[in-house]
């Protein structure tokens, strides 16, 4: 067994609201690496900060200055996250042996596609520098994780399914984790799982879409549909589900990844320009998004999870694990399925995604692989991230 470690992991995902940071305690090599999680917080973004990341990241018209900044604006974020987090838990910076951090993706293609009128190539960018984290808290920091899966011929997402593989794997009983984040993603993990027979992608849009629609029709109250209580004050409009439903990316073949590019500003623009012309009201609007996301994610079972692997148990993070029109929708759809929260496991839904990072910069430091190539479609196993070291 290596020396146990104890490291930060960090995270904001597509939703740009804050910064998710994990306390893990990490000893052993795959496929016994022993990750206890030991605390977690959150620490909200400004709001002048959150409309620069999504003005980025929904391609609004910037200078490379403006990207350039950002990028070290949010690294200096991240570190006072990690600093924050550590004074809440008085837990001393010298404890703490890595930091692991996702940083802020602001692009995401993991294919190439037609992107604003053009064929543009696979490319990927996380901003938050992590030399800037290195420097400010005195810990070695690695970050940028995804390029080297791209690089390998994969789409460098989704990366969390090697740390679900670590977690959830049983002898005898198969499992999904299912993150409803911006993006919905799931990962499946056969009974008796090896690393190979794995396999994840991203289902469609999470909370993306109904987020947006919130924010809009509340004026910035609302960033999100707390408890879907909008959603639960609408109907279903059977015609705009239909429409949404035949998006060409759910009948896409794994695996695939997704993100703003295909369900952000301007995909949700579509929605209101159908809702305006036929006067729908915003709650219908809300809901029929929200059972979008449902549909979309149980259609994605249908199609390419059944069809190769048994499923007894699911287990849900993410923001939309706590609306109940998303759960209850689920539940109808997967009958047969168990849904288990994730704390059965000992890591709580909304450290999931940061606590996944710290065991990818454990491995790193290791350098021991950490992608898994059933999942992203990359050629062969990687070393993912870049390390920055903090002064002497």
């Amino acid at each position: 067994m290596e020396r146990s470690m104890r490291v930060l992991g960090m995270m904001s995902g597509t939703s740009a609201d804050g910064i998710e940071v994990a306390l893990v305690r990490i000893s052993g090599a795959p496929p016994t690496v022993s990750a206890r999680l030991e605390a977690h917080h959150h620490i909200s973004f400004p709001e002048h900060l959150r409309k620069r990341i999504l003005g980025v990241a929904n391609g609004a018209s910037i200078t490379t200055a403006d990207v350039s900044e950002l990028n070290f604006v949010l690294g200096e974020q991240f570190a006072l996250a990690a600093i924050a987090a550590c004074k809440k838990w008085q837990a001393p910076m010298s404890s703490i042996s890595l930091i692991g951090s996702h940083g802020q993706t602001v692009f995401h293609l993991g294919a190439a596609a037609r992107f604003q009128g053009k064929v543009r190539p696979a490319s990927t960018l996380q901003i938050g520098d992590i030399a800037v984290i290195a420097e400010r808290t005195g810990i070695t920091t690695i970050g940028d994780f995804r390029p080297a899966d791209m690089a390998a011929g994969g789409q460098g997402a989704p990366l969390v399914p090697f740390v679900d593989y670590l977690l959830y794997r049983d002898p005898k009983r198969g499992r999904a984790a299912l993150n409803i984040g911006g993006i919905a993603n799931v990962s499946v993990i056969p009974a008796g799982a090896t690393a190979s027979s794995v396999f994840a992608f991203d289902t469609g849009p999470g909370n993306m879409v109904i987020d947006a629609l919130a924010e809009r029709f509340t004026r910035g109250k609302q960033t999100f549909d707390r408890d879907a209580r909008m959603a639960l004050g609408g109907r279903t409009i059977p015609e705009l589900l239909s429409r949404l439903t035949r998006d060409p990316y759910l009948r896409k073949r794994p695996p695939k990844s997704a993100g703003r590019e295909q369900f952000g500003q301007a995909y949700v623009r579509d929605v209101l320009v159908w809702g305006n012309r036929f006067q729908a009201a915003p709650a219908d609007l809300i809901r029929t998004a929200t059972v979008f996301t449902a549909l979309s994610i149980s259609d994605a079972f249908r199609r390419f999870v059944v069809p190769r692997a048994r499923v007894d148990e699911l287990i849900v993070t993410g923001g939309g694990a706590r609306n109940p029109l998303i759960m209850g929708q689920l539940a109808a759809a997967l009958p047969g399925i168990e849904v288990l929260p994730p704390s059965r496991f000992a890591v709580a839904a909304d450290a999931k995604e940061a606590f996944a990072f710290a065991v990818l910069a454990y491995e790193t430091y290791h350098r021991r692989a950490n992608n898994l190539p059933s999942a992203t479609g990359a050629k062969h196993a990687a070393i993912l991230g870049k390390i920055a070291q903090p002064p002497p």
